[in-house]
């Protein structure tokens, strides 16, 4: 079963209340996976009301300062949303994110993140994601609270692990199983650099380029050996570039 390797991330959550009622959404739905990014309130007494039962997730539930470090040993990460961003991601429904989420468990960890009440994800975080879910709630009314987005969310998962049709996970050559995702961002804070290097940008702006590469990439899902075949050509490429601006 898939659900071990599914893992429910809250970003920056600002009432405790929400983290109680989203381990209670958890539990209720087979899943025990809770990690904490920054939490304002946690540990709180609230929360523990709130979870009604699930307190056991709570005690469990890892707390981490970034996001980058609660998905770094993950190998697809989806991150929902309300609303359009300026970064530019495949966008999922629950149902067809949730398909996705158990077909890509069978292979690793896979990350299901949801940003702050009031603000959502930033940008630099939906960055860290290989896709985006949005809920299509009411246009009229579509304030939606952060627990019930978990809940709609850990419903889809259920329903895929119960044997509802979910797409064949991505085919993998034996022992060449998804670099994580740590591996990914040390991939792209190199390929930043070695496009700085070689003078890639000619005094553009990088912030384009690179989220196209990043979405290139996570596409692909690379495993961990093709990410050192890259990682030692842009090492090369570093070298020559060194040797060049020694003429």
């Amino acid at each position: 079963m898939p659900a071990s390797q599914l893992r429910i991330v809250l970003v920056g959550t600002q009432h405790p209340g929400n983290i109680g009622a989203a381990a209670r959404a958890l539990k209720t739905m087979g899943l025990s996976q809770l990690v904490l990014v920054a939490p304002e309130d946690f540990p709180s007494d609230e929360a523990y009301r709130r979870a009604a039962g699930a307190d056991d997730l709570l005690a469990e539930a890892r707390v981490v300062a970034t996001l980058a470090e609660a998905v770094a040993d993950c190998q697809y990460v989806l991150g929902c949303t309300a609303r359009s961003r300026r970064v530019q991601l495949d966008e999922w429904l629950p149902r067809q994110a949730a398909a996705l989420a158990v077909a890509q468990a069978a292979s690793g960890a896979v990350a299901l993140v949801f940003g702050r009440e009031r603000t959502g994800l930033t940008n630099e975080e939906l960055q860290l994601c290989h896709a985006a879910v949005h809920i299509p709630a009411n246009p009229e009314y579509s304030s939606l609270n952060l627990a019930a987005a978990v809940q709609v969310l850990c419903y889809e998962l259920r329903l895929c692990m119960l044997g509802e049709p979910a797409p064949t996970a991505p085919p993998q050559y034996p022992n060449q199983m998804p670099a994580a995702h740590a591996q990914m961002e040390g991939f792209f804070q190199q390929l930043g650099q070695t496009l700085d290097d070689i003078d890639f940008h000619k005094g553009r702006a990088p912030d384009s380029a690179m989220r196209k590469l990043r979405r290139l990439f996570l596409r692909a899902q690379p495993s961990e050996q093709e990410v050192r075949l890259l990682r030692g050509i842009l090492a090369d490429a570093q070298r020559m570039a060194r040797l060049a601006g020694k003429d």
